[in-house]
């Protein structure tokens, strides 16, 4: 089969599994592109009312946060992203990277996944170990309001002795699931279903009405944690997140709101996974 037929194929799958979702949703498979983020945020598709999502089997220089290389592998990982359009006026999501990662996991719990884990504020565990990474990008196009652009990354088989950057402990759908991994499809399209239930709520509620779906999946609930960043460290306790998807941490000064999204969450210590 020729890649273009191969990737034609995987599309028609996954609208296969949308099932009577199917039309809420534009799905692009493509062989390979620079980055899937990259590609939406470059040319962001009009609101038209439906969700378009952009696949890629692999990427050239796929994206993670703080600058990172999100690395993936032919038949190894599932790598998409997705645009969600929000009202002109709207004022910056708050919170969006967290629904995302609540969305995938409940997604990968449906597969009987267990052992799922949320670390703030976009990477999804299982048993302490990354699983998949989130990259939330907002675009403000012209007429067309705000527009995010939610990247999706997910480790389904890791080659053997693989060395992830700034990573001392991933993991595969794989191992979390003894090797049963269900088809690329099947799982672009139930992560696809969560994620449009998910912004349902979220548009209608915001993200408090979530708030406590992502708490009990707090990977790091009431644990003493290190936030750093590029110029700034503090430590306390993880007291969970706020109403707008801050995260809350108890230090001996009191409690302390981290709105950046270039921080990382650290166990003290230790390294983060």
């Amino acid at each position: 089969m020729s890649a273009t037929h191969a990737t034609a194929a995987l599309r028609s799958a996954t609208i296969a599994h949308l099932g009577a979702q199917a039309p809420h949703f534009v799905i692009d498979w493509v062989e390979e592109c620079v980055s899937t983020n990259t590609a939406l945020m470059e040319n962001t598709p009009a609101d038209d009312g439906r969700v378009h999502v952009l696949a890629a089997e692999r990427q050239s220089a796929g994206r993670g946060r703080r600058g990172r290389q999100w690395q993936s592998w032919p038949d190894g990982s599932l790598t998409f992203s997705s645009v969600w359009h929000f009202a002109r006026g709207t004022p910056a999501p708050a919170g969006l990277s967290l629904v995302a990662g609540l969305a995938v996991a409940q997604a990968l719990e449906r597969f009987g996944v267990v052992g799922l884990q949320l670390k703030w504020p976009n990477d999804v565990l299982v048993n302490g170990e990354k699983l998949v990474g989130i990259l939330v990008e907002l675009s403000t196009g012209h007429a067309r309001g705000l527009a995010a652009v939610i990247g999706i990354g997910i480790n389904l088989r890791l080659p053997p002795d693989v060395r992830i950057e700034a990573q001392t402990g991933v993991t595969d759908l794989a191992r979390a699931l003894d090797g049963d991994v269900p088809s690329r499809p099947a799982l672009l399209a139930a992560i696809l279903a969560e994620l449009e239930r998910l912004c349902a709520t979220y548009a209608s509620g915001g993200f408090p009405a979530l708030k406590d779906a992502w708490e009990q999946r707090n990977a790091f609930a009431e644990l003493p944690v290190r936030i750093s960043g590029d110029h700034t460290a503090l430590e306390g306790i993880c007291a969970g997140v706020d109403d707008d998807g801050a995260l809350l941490l108890r230090t001996d000064t009191g409690m302390q709101r981290i709105l950046a999204g270039d921080v990382s969450l650290r166990p003290l210590g230790g390294e983060a996974p």
